[in-house]
């Protein structure tokens, strides 16, 4: 397992992405599955940057790892920020037009419909938000 220690913010990113970019193209997944996997990866990530700490500055663990059989992989997100569930939140009405529609949770409904498992629970002081996804 891979685990990353960071600054939370939109700098390290990049950061996440490339290493989240190149687990998955070193175990042979194609440009087909990994898009996803990075859209679900800066979502989850630009949220704990931008909503976690209120602002400020603060800390956030990415924990990687490609499992086999069936191949996945499987990340973790960790902040000691404001508790929030991410999860709890009402999906989206995405039959209603966008000025109907209110804002915010189309990103974490992406994420849900996208990964194969999500899951969200305050532990220790720490938000933490697994998700897998095989290909």
């Amino acid at each position: 397992m891979k685990e990353l220690n960071l600054t939370a913010s939109d700098d390290t990113l990049y950061t996440v992405l490339d290493e989240v970019r190149g687990m998955l193209e070193s175990a042979g997944a194609t440009e087909k599955q990994i898009i996803p996997i990075t859209i679900a990866v800066e979502e989850i990530f630009v949220n704990i940057a931008h909503y976690a700490y209120g602002g400020k500055p603060g800390e956030a663990i990415v924990e990687m790892d490609i499992v086999q059989d069936p191949r996945a992989i499987k990340l973790v997100f960790k902040d000691r920020g404001i508790p929030y569930n991410p999860l709890a939140k009402e999906d989206p009405d995405i039959t209603l037009s966008a000025e109907k529609r209110g804002i915010g949770g189309l990103g974490i409904f992406m994420v849900k419909n996208t990964m194969d498992h999500v899951e969200y629970e305050y532990s220790d002081g720490q938000n933490i938000l697994s998700m897998d996804k095989a290909f």
